[in-house]
C-alpha cells in the first residue's frame, strides 16, 4: 500500500501488483489542471514499478466518475492557459498510458462526461457500473470535445460518432456496451470486485510477454493517432477562445441558456 496526503485529489495505491489510481475530488471529480497532472504522475509512476502489474482507473465520489473540466480553466483564460490544460488531458495523459507497459482498465460508476469521457477511454478496458451514463456535452457550453473526433468515429461509426458529438446527449451503459464503447456492464455493486479481479487476471500474466505484446497491440492500433492528438489541441483551443465558446461558458456557471 502507498500513503497519500489527507487532501489528495488522486489516491494512487498498490496491491498485489495492482495499482489503484481513484479519482477524489468531490462534489463530481471536475478535472482541473493540477488533478490531471496527479492522474498521468500516478501512471508514470505505474509504469516505473516493475512489482505493478495492472492498473485500475476508479473514483471514490459517489454517482460520478467525472463531470469533465472545470468551467474555471477556459472561461475567461488567454489561449496559453488553455492549452497548458489540453496537453495536460490530450497529449501527457495519451503519452502516459501509450508508454505505460502494463494493462489499465477503467472502473466507471456514475457519470462520465467530456474530460471524464477522455479520462476513461484512455484505458484499455472500460467497465461501467449497470448505472453509468456518458455523454460528449461540450458542444452545449460552446466547445467541442475534439480528441474524441479522432478515436470515437473509429469505435462506433462515422454517423453514430456524430450524433452522439454534436448532440451533446446523455447515454446510459447499455447502449455505450450496444456501441463497443464500453468492455462489459456489471452491478454497480460489483464493479469495484469486477475490475480488481481482471486486473488479478492480467497482473497473474508473464509481465515481459504483457509488456512487449501491449507495446505492440499499442503500435498496430496506434494508426497515426498521435498526430490526431495534436490537432485535436489546436482544434479545441482556436473553439474555446470565441466569443461564442465564452459566452456558452458563462451561460453554464451563471444557470442560464446562452445568447448565440
Amino acid at each position: 500500500m502507498t500513503e497519500n496526503p489527507p487532501d489528495a485529489i488522486v489516491r494512487y495505491e498498490v496491491s498485489n501488483g495492482i495499482a489503484r489510481i481513484t479519482l477524489v475530488r468531490p462534489p463530481v471529480n471536475a478535472l482541473s489542471v493540477p488533478m490531471i497532472r496527479a492522474v498521468v504522475a500516478a501512471f508514470r509512476r505505474a509504469a516505473a514499478d516493475q512489482t505493478v502489474r495492472a492498473v485500475v482507473l476508479s473514483s471514490a465520489v459517489a454517482g460520478r466518475f467525472s463531470a469533465g473540466l472545470d468551467i474555471d480553466i477556459l472561461l475567461g483564460k488567454r489561449g496559453e492557459e488553455i492549452r497548458t490544460f489540453v496537453q495536460e488531458l490530450y497529449i501527457n495523459l495519451y503519452d502516459a498510458q501509450y508508454n505505460l507497459g502494463k494493462p489499465s482498465i477503467a472502473a466507471v460508476g456514475g457519470a462520465a462526461r467530456g474530460g471524464g469521457m477522455t479520462m476513461a477511454v484512455s484505458c484499455d478496458v472500460v467497465l461501467a457500473g449497470a448505472s453509468a451514463t456518458f455523454g460528449y456535452p461540450e458542444i452545449d457550453v460552446g466547445v467541442i470535445p475534439s480528441i474524441h473526433f479522432a478515436h470515437l468515429p473509429r469505435i462506433v461509426g462515422r454517423h453514430r460518432a456524430f450524433e452522439l458529438l454534436f448532440s451533446g446527449r446523455a447515454f446510459d451503459a447499455g447502449e455505450a456496451l450496444a456501441l463497443g464503447l464500453i468492455s462489459k456492464v456489471v452491478p454497480d455493486v460489483d464493479l469495484d470486485a469486477a475490475a480488481m479481479d481482471l486486473a488479478a487476471t492480467f497482473a497473474a500474466k508473464s509481465a515481459t510477454v504483457v509488456r512487449m505484446g501491449r507495446a505492440a497491440f499499442m503500435r498496430q492500433n496506434d494508426l497515426d493517432y498521435r498526430r490526431s492528438i495534436a490537432n485535436a489541441v489546436e482544434d479545441f483551443c482556436n473553439v474555446a477562445l470565441t466569443d461564442d465558446a465564452q459566452e456558452g461558458l458563462r451561460a453554464f456557471v451563471e444557470k442560464r441558456k446562452p445568447d448565440w
